[in-house]
């Protein structure tokens, strides 16, 4: 499209870098720019009440979206996820084709990504700042705190673009996996050790189980990391020769999760994002009014400031999404409270609006919203892991060609990309659903145990600390050996 390339030339892209850089340096721009994100992170936005950052319903958007509720970075890195999980949607059903193998088309891929992303920040800016999701000092503050937080997600967005040519890894990563590692830290802190005094306070034979008790959602954040690490060491070797030396061979290893943490990821901030734009159907009103509730229930929750804010409470969108209260919450129990919190998943349900006939409600048991739920984020993760394997350069046919490239080949097979094509459709496909679902299914073990920090924020941290202990340890290995470096790039 003519008006479109057009457009695609004002966007701004981070130079690359004119000569390779060091290892050190590269662990120093990921410093200067994981300190600008942290300063962004610790800011609060001029005009946002600071009541916004007790909201509920920001718990797992802040996980997933790398944001902190009332500061600068409100809004996250939603926009770029959500700008690529489009694009590949559309790449997907055919509606757009673009060669990733060609530079050119990837390089308008990008470009095309970056401006989605930055249209996104501005719309989801003006969405939390007018539909009440960031409560405000006075309403006169709208334009301000809007014109805050769409600048600083896109400025997230160009050190996200930064960090890969400069720094050690995604951008993306580190900063959920910053985010994460806060939200743990101070959640250990400020809840878990205090819950823990207070029982000790209390006195009585039941003070020390109880202080024991209160550090049950770390224990399960723990015991997530430990299964997740157990399961990223477990992989399938195939032999592999070099074409070139008699003799010399090595294997390639394929792990069990070989699409990591990028379906948690993707499905998690659709469902995230999904609740955020959805909020401009809370006030629908006539005969539109029993569809929107169907879609999505929102009930106004009061934020201390005399304002209140929509939080899902119901509808079809409530019961995929991660909504589940904390066991730790005084409101089910407080110190070791995960009993009445158990019997709260099996006795309590959620208003869905019934559309059609009498426009009546049906109250759906909240073991029904954990099985959809459940059922909703591992359809998710196996569609967008096997599109993500396709995108990335990663499926069976691309991996040929690359080994071919190198010059690899299957012992006891001619040298032939097709050969090697057949033999990882054996094992790429069935490891890639399968690795979705489980890496699906730790998330919801981890969310419905109310490990601290969000299950899914401990799941996501594991797995790009994982990565990047791979990451680190493969340019390492490379600096250390600069022919090897050049004869693979």
């Amino acid at each position: 499209m003519p008006i479109l390339d057009r457009i695609l030339k004002f966007i701004p892209n981070v130079r690359k870098p004119s000569e390779p850089l060091s290892f050190r340096d590269k662990l120093k721009w990921t410093a200067v720019i994981m300190s600008v994100y942290f300063l962004m992170f610790s800011t609060p936005a001029y005009g946002v009440s600071t009541s916004t950052l007790k909201l509920p319903i920001f718990q797992i958007i802040n996980i997933i979206f790398a944001s902190r509720a009332g500061t600068l970075l409100t809004v996250g890195i939603g926009p770029i996820v959500l700008s690529s999980i489009v694009l590949q949607l559309f790449q997907g059903a055919g509606l757009i084709k673009i060669d990733m193998q060609d530079p050119e088309q990837k390089g308008k891929f990008q470009s095309i990504q970056k401006l989605g992303a930055i249209a996104i920040a501005i719309i989801e800016a003006v969405i939390y700042t007018g539909k009440g999701l960031v409560p405000l000092i006075s309403p006169s503050f709208f334009g301000i705190v809007a014109f805050q937080l769409a600048v600083s997600s896109i400025c997230l967005i160009f050190m996200d673009e930064m960090m890969v040519k400069y720094g050690i890894t995604s951008g993306i990563n580190l900063f959920i996996a910053g985010g994460v590692s806060y939200a743990i830290v101070t959640g250990t802190s400020t809840i878990l050790v205090n819950e823990a005094i207070q029982a000790l306070a209390a006195g009585g034979a039941s003070a020390l189980p109880n202080a024991i008790l209160a550090f049950g959602p770390l224990v399960f954040a723990v015991i997530v990391m430990l299964i997740s690490i157990y399961i990223y060491d477990i992989k399938v070797e195939l032999p592999l020769a070099f074409s070139q030396f008699r003799g010399v061979g090595g294997r390639l290893p394929i792990p069990l999760l070989y699409v990591s943490v990028i379906p948690v990821i993707l499905a998690t901030t659709l469902i995230a994002s999904m609740g955020v734009w959805f909020t401009y159907i809370a006030g629908a009103s006539g005969s539109l009014a029993p569809i929107a509730h169907f879609i999505a229930y929102y009930q106004q929750v009061p934020t201390g400031t005399g304002a209140t804010a929509p939080t899902l409470s119901g509808g079809l969108l409530y019961l995929i999404s991660p909504d589940f209260p904390s066991p730790y919450s005084s409101t089910y129990g407080g110190i070791g409270g995960y009993g009445p919190y158990v019997s709260f998943l099996a006795s309590s349900t959620s208003p869905l609006y019934i559309p059609w006939g009498s426009q009546g409600i049906l109250y759906v048991p909240e073991w029904v919203h954990i099985i959809t739920y459940t059922l909703a984020i591992v359809v998710l993760c196996v569609l967008f892991g096997t599109f993500w394997v396709e995108m990335t350069g990663q499926s069976p046919k691309s991996m040929a060609e690359q080994l071919q490239e190198i010059g690899w080949q299957i012992p006891g097979f001619r040298r032939d990309p097709r050969v090697i094509e057949s033999v990882l459709n054996k094992y790429l496909p069935s490891i890639t659903v399968l690795g979705s679902i489980l890496v699906a299914l730790l998330a919801v073990l981890a969310t419905l145990t109310g490990a601290i920090g969000t299950g899914i924020g401990v799941l996501l941290m594991v797995g790009i600390m994982y990565m990047l202990y791979q990451q680190l340890e493969q340019q390492h290995m490379l600096e250390g050996m600069p022919a090897l470096d050049k004869f693979l790039s």
